[in-house]
């Protein structure tokens, strides 16, 4: 392993971040959510919107790396608890204002109901917006289950995402002291974990219900480990760090998106663009630098979370105010017109709950007297 110094901020990955949150919400609204729009006539770019979450599982794992592989060098300890606070403050504070707002949300159109009809359905047990689901979402379980357990269905990842955390810390220390021989072999053991699911699926990662979602999130999260392993060794860092590389690599992506490519193959050249982002410090890197991009990358997450929430409020307004139940009956310029007004919902509740409900309640849950040791709380501040 190289004793490189630590590099510090990882620039270009936050603006990455953010474009592929923007995706996500463009996937969901215009190839789902509104049937008319027909964006796969033009493009499979949009489509394949569900990739960009594989994009986010290897921005985590390389992210945390850099961040947590000083601190879990040789033991876990009870850093390990320290460290699962550190995300939970990074992740629930958010997680939880946006599942109580569906379920204030969820109240009040039963309460118009209620005054329109006289009759006030319960909020189920059990199934998507129960009780039991609530109580799963408390507990950011819902991710093995994400059909019958959501409120918020992007939040499926989230789930999966911290079920990775809870293994981090111990599998860090031997990954990071593997020899290159070792790594390769995880590399490879991982990536064949995903053709598997590849294989099995026919080509489709969108596996966002069930066990096997697993197979798509840890694979991906250990590659996120172990390329950052190989930005420190110094892998091919001339060839990366080009401009033309940088390049190369995005009409790659593009290309391949565009025609619809398979998967897998986005994948290998996600990993590719994380090591080119985070190498290059050209022109490549200060286009993608721009003070938008940047805003975008901060403000990913609450715009990942709110956009459900958006998608949710939507539908009922939808229903009760204008009496419109089936969206296949809207015309294309009346869910262009809709979509772009969720969009820019999304980017405008996605600023104040970044600061309000995620930094300060990051910083409230941090400097509490129970979230122990500063040092692993202020080395998380950089983290995802």
């Amino acid at each position: 392993m190289s004793t490189q110094t630590n590099p510090g901020h990882l620039h270009s990955l936050t603006p990455l971040r953010g474009i592929a949150a923007l995706w996500v919400v463009l996937y969901h609204y215009s190839f789902q959510y509104f049937p008319n729009l027909h964006p796969d006539s033009y493009t499979h770019l949009v489509q394949k919107g569900y990739l960009a979450v594989d994009l986010f599982f290897m921005l985590s794992g390389f992210v945390l790396t850099h961040v947590y592989h000083g601190t879990f060098t040789d033991k876990v300890g009870d850093k390990y608890w320290s460290f699962l606070r550190a995300r939970i403050a990074r992740l629930y504070p958010l997680h939880l204002a946006v599942l109580l707002l569906f379920v204030a949300t969820a109240l009040a159109v039963r309460a118009v109901e209620y005054a329109a009809t006289g009759s006030f359905p319960a909020i189920p047990l059990k199934g998507a917006e129960s009780v039991w689901a609530l109580v799963a979402n408390l507990f950011m379980l819902q991710g093995l289950y994400a059909s019958m357990l959501s409120w918020n269905y992007p939040a499926w990842s989230i789930s999966l995402e911290f079920m990775a955390y809870l293994v981090f810390p111990f599998a860090l220390p031997w990954v990071w002291r593997s020899s290159g021989r070792t790594q390769a072999l995880l590399a490879v053991g991982a990536l064949a974990t995903l053709f598997a699911l590849a294989w099995t699926t026919q080509d489709n990662l969108n596996q966002w219900d069930g066990p096997q979602t697993l197979l798509r999130c840890l694979p991906e999260f250990l590659l996120g480990t172990l390329l950052y392993s190989a930005f420190r060794s110094g892998l091919a860092a001339s060839v990366l760090s080009n401009d033309l590389t940088m390049a190369g690599v995005v009409v790659a992506i593009l290309l391949l998106l565009h025609t619809g490519g398979p998967d897998l193959l986005a994948v290998l050249l996600f990993a590719l663009l994380i090591l080119a982002a985070v190498a290059n410090h050209g022109r490549a890197a200060g286009m993608l630098n721009v003070r938008p991009l940047v805003w975008l990358g901060d403000v990913s997450y609450s715009l990942y979370l709110i956009h459900g929430f958006v998608e949710y409020a939507t539908t009922r307004l939808l229903g009760l105010g204008l009496g419109i139940h089936d969206r296949k009956a809207l015309p294309g310029n009346w869910s262009m017109a809709l979509m772009l007004a969720m969009v820019t919902a999304c980017l405008l509740m996605a600023g104040p709950a970044y600061r309000r409900i995620e930094v300060g309640g990051r910083r409230l849950l941090r400097e509490g007297p129970s979230f122990g040791r500063l040092t692993l709380a202020t080395a998380g501040r950089r983290a995802n």
